[in-house]
């Protein structure tokens, strides 16, 4: 086995990748893939048809459903929510699947809401408790009840700040350049 299951964790399929560690009371259903390299915590549930890439941390009692595809090291916080019907209904046949892609590198904070349909662009960050009803750009930060854009980070997840168009990182010192659109671009 080139993955560890915890004992007490439910894996049913084999699409795994190899370093990525199960932790204990979560279930992984056949059909779900997942990369090399994740980490997914206790009391997580990962549905036939979710797909996770490599390097994704899923932090304890996350549900990822089907529709849903995370991006190489995107990390998703503790009781984050995601879901993949717009309009449910207890026991409905004919809902219908809204797929929702988080970014590479993207962070959900702990007990934020991502509603399904939407777009997390890569290295965005989405503050804890935020409930997220649209599309994130890429390094947007955002946070708040409906989620907001408060400034935009770098990949290392610190702060940026622009003159101008132009951006860096106090932190890393990547450069940044911020196009007439306002979409945030490595420069």
């Amino acid at each position: 086995m080139a993955f560890f299951r915890h004992p007490q964790a439910l894996v049913e399929t084999d699409d795994i990748g190899e370093g990525t560690r199960v932790w204990a009371f979560s279930h992984v259903m056949n059909g779900a893939t997942i990369g090399r390299d994740c980490n997914i915590g206790e009391h997580c549930f990962v549905e036939k048809g979710a797909v996770l890439g490599n390097n994704v941390t899923v932090k304890n009692q996350v549900s990822i459903w089907a529709g849903v595809r995370i991006d190489e090291g995107a990390f998703i916080g503790p009781n984050a929510s995601l879901t993949n019907d717009l309009r449910p209904r207890s026991r409905q046949a004919n809902w219908t699947l809204r797929e929702t892609h988080i970014g590479q590198g993207a962070t959900i904070g702990a007990n934020a809401t991502i509603v399904c349909g939407i777009s997390i662009g890569s290295f965005a960050f989405v503050g804890a408790g935020a409930v997220v009803t649209g599309n994130v750009r890429a390094h947007a930060l955002v946070y708040g009840n409906p989620a907001r854009l408060h400034g935009f980070v770098c990949r290392c997840a610190e702060p940026l700040t622009f003159t101008g168009a132009r951006g860096v990182c106090a932190a890393c010192h990547r450069q940044y350049h911020k196009d007439p659109q306002g979409y945030v671009h490595d420069a």
